[in-house]
């Protein structure tokens, strides 16, 4: 069977055919997704792509070698905003949260992608597209910008299904007196002395939002990639835009071809804002509940729907894991056989289906009553390794069945002091005082917490 995926430029299912031609070995897959904006916490909106493209990620890595790319916006108004009101350099802030994000994604079973490149480790590469685009005649300079001439490009507006002058009356466009048009969108903009800023053929500046996840893209993919995925409030003005740079920096390569978007989560049917006090961050979920049931709750409705958040959801998930994990724990002999297993076929077929989760759980929950029923301990064996290599499909049931219910679902951990550690040594190792910075990786190893750094930041993981 093929993988199906909805693919909302053509607002339809389609079997899911990578570009590059198999070989001898596994076929090659790109897939680019938006991360975080890294200037607060992560809340609950922010974990659903997540979680969503992780279960992406491990179907397409059991048939094809994939290339997973999810970047790290860390240059932002919203992250300048942060920094000068703390009175500090953006990366302070950046790192922080980068740190956080790391850690809630962790505790939420979400495994790295294989590249995860910043913005601002590709400044140089930006200025050479906005070149491109300038050069030829997509993009011009005005008054220390340079904006793209969407005037210029006729597939604008495709993948958000409206002509351009819809599109634009729609849009909540910046009207300017450098703008050629209103909805000519930002590629580089000037930076004022206390904001942050490099060296441009425009003067001092920085990226605009857009240009910074087709240059990314581009560096680590290619410039055609397979999938293209992120939140259902990207479509506009970030993925067409991205779309619009891209195909005209290339010469009209195509740049994705297939577009992925999961739906909103809303708390008690109504949209999260800071005005309404209504921000559900994952930490604070994850002082009471296990992450896997909050992973869970983001699977229980398909991926393409809104999601409406309670607390009533996540104590229905833990109720569901407990069935599961029950059934793990009552029978023997599948704990050296669920790796060489099979995964169960109706449950595959319900992934392939366009993440059918709330199908693919239903298989799980067959599986489980098929083992519990059996008077044979041999079939029940077996019928346990399927439930436990199906479930990793979905990235669940990854903890032993005793630990799940002794320790309440999961190691509970105070994510917030972890990432202050955390930040304390780095700002140690950066003073020189490795003194400190030892005895800090000490403390977190005493806790069980393994912490590795890296060119990307530091990540830490439990290591019992």
């Amino acid at each position: 069977m093929s993988i199906n995926l909805y693919n909302t430029l053509s607002r339809r299912k389609e079997a899911f055919a990578p570009r590059s031609a198999a070989g001898d070995g596994p076929t090659p897959v790109t897939m680019y997704v938006c991360g975080p904006t890294v200037y607060s916490a992560p809340h609950i909106g922010n974990a659903r792509p997540a979680v969503v493209f992780d279960v992406l990620a491990r179907l397409l890595r059991a048939r094809h070698e994939l290339t997973y790319a999810r970047n790290i916006t860390d240059v932002d108004d919203k992250i300048n905003a942060a920094a000068l009101e703390a009175g500090v350099d953006i990366g302070v802030i950046t790192d922080r949260f980068i740190t956080a994000y790391h850690t809630d994604m962790q505790a939420l079973g979400v495994a790295n992608p294989d590249i995860e490149p910043r913005a601002t480790a590709h400044i140089d590469q930006i200025i050479a597209m906005i070149v491109r685009l300038i050069d030829s005649g997509h993009a011009y300079a005005a008054d220390g910008h340079v904006l793209f001439r969407v005037a210029a490009y006729p597939g604008y507006g495709r993948l958000s299904r409206r002509d351009q002058r819809e599109l634009l009356a729609g849009a909540r466009v910046e009207v300017a007196p450098y703008k050629e048009a209103s909805g000519d969108f930002i590629l580089w903009k000037p930076s004022t002395p206390e904001l942050p800023g490099w060296e441009s053929p425009w003067g001092r500046g920085r990226p605009g939002w857009h240009i910074e996840c087709s240059v990314m893209a581009a560096e680590h993919l290619g410039e055609t990639i397979d999938i293209h995925g992120g939140g259902n409030d990207l479509i506009f003005p970030h993925h067409e835009n991205e779309i619009a740079q891209s195909t005209c920096a290339h010469d009209g390569a195509e740049f994705a071809r297939y577009w992925l978007h999961n739906g909103f989560v809303n708390v008690h049917h109504t949209k999260m804002s800071k005005s309404l006090g209504n921000i559900v961050l994952v930490r604070d979920l994850l002082v009471d509940a296990p992450g896997e049931a909050i992973r869970l709750a983001l699977l229980n409705a398909h991926y393409r729907q809104p999601l409406d958040w309670s607390e009533q959801i996540l104590i229905e998930t833990k109720r569901k894991l407990d069935r599961l994990y029950g059934t793990l724990r009552d029978i023997d002999g599948w704990q050296s056989e669920w790796q060489s297993a099979a995964p169960d076929p109706a449950f595959v077929v319900a992934l392939e289906d366009d993440l059918n989760t709330p199908r693919a759980l239903a298989a799980l929950f067959e599986l489980a009553r098929d083992a519990n029923r059996s008077d044979s301990a041999e079939l029940r064996a077996q019928a346990a390794a399927r439930l436990r290599a199906s479930a990793e499909l979905m990235g669940l049931l990854s903890v032993e069945p005793e630990r799940w219910f002794t320790s309440g679902g999961a190691m509970q951990v105070d994510g917030a002091a972890i990432d202050q550690l955390i930040a304390d040594r780095n700002a140690a190792r950066a003073a020189k005082d490795f003194a400190t910075a030892d005895r800090i990786r000490d403390e977190l190893a005493a806790q069980g917490i393994s912490i590795e750094d890296s060119a990307d930041g530091t990540r830490w993981r439990h290591t019992s």
